[in-house]
């Protein structure tokens, strides 16, 4: 999961992870904001997860530790993006109750493609290496979706540590603009932080998952206005928890580059030619004017040619949660391009 600094790519790199579009304004049109009611105390069939990880062997053991605690007790799919510090092999040695692919290369975001397709659970919640679920926190997030049918994404109150600080991030997402459903049982989001998100494994499998070419950094910010499109709801729900406690073992450089090449692939892939227009000048105003925003800029170029062949413009609906979310984009602290 990307720290506060790092959410790009949907102008957070979440920018990592990203870009993810939430936004500080008023609440989403919703019926009072109930939280739903947990249901049962003992194991969860209805909720997995999947984690991917890479070159992080000492934080993952950490965070199987913490999942092979949970309450619910949920199925768990490691996806080993590639590591050469014997991660696959400490996996299968110490946690050897979760299943585990070992990939030879780095897959990034779409490892969790390959994580979902061995579940059959209704619901998959996401987590990296860094990060790990508060107990209850699935079971109440699969209760959530069991009440709502066309909600697709909860993403939880994110909680930094040590410490226990929420990340700046959850001011916007608790304060997002965003008009959704009034049947919501929380603020409505235009896009979600993948690490710290419960999806409907229904609506994952329709948009296709996360697309291979934008690898990692604000990649789902393109599913989010997929999702949307196709009438799905996402929101945020503060009764779920997250802890983050960022690794050291990072490339904040490529992550910065990636974030950026994605925001614009992003934008042009599905907004309208004016908003468009008006997010790419603002990106190319407020980025840091250096080397690895060059090597950024280069890749959005050169991938010109797939992303204007298969643009698709959003419709009115969905188009209509981005354009929310144009201001908080604007002064947003935890959504910055640096590195």
């Amino acid at each position: 999961m990307t720290g506060p600094a790092q959410h790009v790519a949907g102008e957070h790199a979440a920018a990592e992870h990203a870009a993810a579009e939430h936004a500080a304004g008023e609440h989403a049109v919703t019926s009072g904001l109930t939280e739903p009611v947990a249901t049962g105390t003992g194991a969860d069939p209805r909720v997995a997860v999947v984690v991917i990880t890479h070159d992080r062997r000492d934080e993952l053991l950490l965070a199987l530790s913490r999942l092979r605690e949970l309450p619910e007790q949920p199925h768990v799919v490691v996806v080993d993006n590639g590591s050469a510090d014997g991660t696959a092999d400490a996996v299968r040695r110490q946690h050897p109750w979760a299943e585990l692919i070992a990939s030879p290369e780095n897959l990034g975001a779409v490892g969790r493609n390959l994580g979902v397709a061995r579940l059959d659970t209704p619901y998959v919640a996401f987590c990296d290496d860094d990060t790990w679920w508060e107990p209850g926190s699935l079971r109440t997030a699969a209760d959530a979706l069991d009440a709502h049918p066309r909600l697709a994404v909860l993403t939880a109150r994110i909680l930094v540590e040590p410490g226990g600080v929420e990340d700046p991030i959850v001011a916007e997402l608790r304060d997002s603009p965003v008009v959704g459903a009034d049947w919501l049982p929380g603020p409505a989001l235009g896009s979600f932080l993948a690490g710290a998100s419960v999806l409907r494994r229904e609506a994952f499998d329709e948009v296709g998952g996360f697309d291979e070419r934008l690898w990692l950094g604000g990649e789902e910010e393109l599913m989010a206005g997929d999702l949307a499109a196709r009438g799905w709801e996402l929101c945020y729900l503060p009764s779920l928890t997250v802890h983050h406690q960022a690794s050291t073992a990072r490339d904040p450089h490529k992550r910065r580059a990636d974030g950026i090449r994605n925001t614009l692939w992003t934008t042009w892939l599905r907004r309208p030619l004016r908003p468009a227009l008006r997010r790419t000048l603002h990106l190319l105003r407020t980025v840091p004017r250096d080397r690895v925003t060059a090597r950024g800029l280069v890749a959005a170029v050169k991938g010109a040619p797939w992303v204007l062949r298969e643009r698709r413009v959003l419709p009115p609906h969905a188009e209509a949660r981005f354009a929310a979310l144009e201001h908080v984009q604007k002064s947003s602290t935890a959504r910055r391009y640096v590195s």
